[in-house]
């Protein structure tokens, strides 16, 4: 993997900023819950809690995928394996590129995997709310990284494909610091960013890009197994 995959996720975390905003934006606006006008510094160290336990739990997330990846790879010991992992990597940034660009929403349909995991999750995480605390907010932050997400299982998938547990962690990083903006900058700002990410022509470019960096990586992967 190289710095063009971590990009691609920052930018699918980034363009993909209105659908986690719609998914944890809830409990983003429920950390200022009893903060006082004078008091932002504690809201600011709430917010960072919550977001440094998110991102926390999706790199996890992503080394416990890219690490099952290499195991698989390891125990075949086939070859061609990696080449097939590399093309559904390819695969699934191609089908993100074009849900960045809205062409295509499917990738919200998988979110119904993780649903018997949430279930157990969510309860636990009610007790934390209100949050007074940055280790309230961290420790929410560590289980709502496990939230079913189209858009995290798909990257999980595409972590799976790379065969390498840091290869995995860096690719989750990437979304997870893609996704911040939007949730740190709530309210007046985010809604501005919001309306510029909406913007068709920049969903677009970036979906473009994010197909190409995909497309050459596939042409990568075959034209190294050529010369083997």
């Amino acid at each position: 993997m190289d710095d063009s995959s971590f990009f691609a996720a920052f930018l699918v975390g980034l363009l993909g900023g209105v659908h986690c905003v719609g998914m944890c934006g809830g409990i983003v606006a429920a950390l200022s819950l009893g903060v006082h006008e004078r008091m932002r510094n504690r809201l600011i160290a709430l917010q960072a809690g919550y977001n440094l336990g998110r991102v926390t739990s999706y790199t996890v997330a992503g080394a416990l995928a890219g690490g099952l990846g290499a195991l698989t790879l390891g125990l075949t010991g086939i070859h061609e394996l990696r080449l097939g992992l590399q093309v559904i990597a390819s695969l699934v940034m191609i089908l993100l590129g074009f849900y960045i660009a809205n062409w295509w929403t499917g990738v919200a349909r998988i979110e119904k995997l993780g649903v018997h995991l949430w279930r157990h999750l969510e309860p636990i995480s009610r007790r934390l709310i209100p949050v007074s605390s940055f280790r309230q907010a961290l420790l929410l932050g560590l289980i709502w990284g496990w939230l079913p997400c189209g858009l995290i299982y798909s990257i999980l998938i595409w972590a799976l494909a790379s065969g390498s547990v840091y290869h995995g962690a860096v690719l989750m990083l990437g979304f997870g610091l893609g996704t911040l903006p939007n949730l740190v900058l709530m309210g007046v700002f985010a809604a501005r960013l919001g309306q510029l990410l909406k913007t068709p022509w920049l969903r677009q470019s970036a979906g473009s890009i994010v197909i190409l960096l995909a497309l050459w990586q596939l042409y990568q992967a075959f034209r190294l197994q050529a010369m083997s």
